[in-house]
């Protein structure tokens, strides 16, 4: 994914993406009767949220849950820095690489992948991570446990809404 030149979304474009993480089977039938507009509207307008890329549907699993017992992160030096982006796209290949992203810090890449078990995940860094070219160091990070695996709530990008409070509970 890359990053898509910023689109205008309107009020009616931020309820549809509202509604979509409440429940991303919702039928346009009923986001368009939740937020008071024709289907017709809700048809046009997701189809232009998914060509400008704005939006994406996919179906996320829990990793633990489906057999990833050794999903990480993995943090990634990347030397001489002009190698950044070719390093990028190659560890995006790897069909255990669920995201990429370069960084600023003290490494270059951040990258998360789902591992069979640790054997896998051993086999991954050691024997085509750490091997490509420009790779130099990496830090990785086993994810124990998943406790939130989504995107933030939208409402924080409106400037007149109130502030979603956290909920903390024992």
């Amino acid at each position: 994914m890359t990053n898509p030149k910023p689109t205008s979304l309107d009020q009616i474009d931020f309820a549809i993406l509202n509604e979509l993480q409440e429940d991303g089977r919702k039928s346009f039938t009923d986001i368009a009767e939740a937020i008071g507009v024709s289907v017709g509207t809700i048809r046009n307008r997701f189809a232009k949220l998914i060509e400008d890329e704005t939006l994406h549907i996919i179906g996320r699993a829990n990793p633990h849950s489906v057999g990833f017992h050794a999903p990480a992160n993995i943090h990634v030096s990347v030397q001489p820095s002009k190698l950044i982006d070719a390093t990028a796209k190659a560890i995006a290949a790897f069909p255990e690489v669920s995201y990429v992203a370069m960084v600023a810090g003290d490494f270059d890449l951040e990258v998360d992948v789902m591992c069979r078990d640790t054997a896998h995940l051993t086999e991954f860094i050691t024997k085509r991570l750490q091997q490509l070219p420009g790779v130099m160091n990496t830090k990785t990070n086993v994810l124990l446990r998943v406790i939130k695996y989504g995107q933030p709530n939208l409402k924080l990008l409106q400037k007149d809404a109130p502030e979603p409070q956290a909920v903390l509970q024992n």
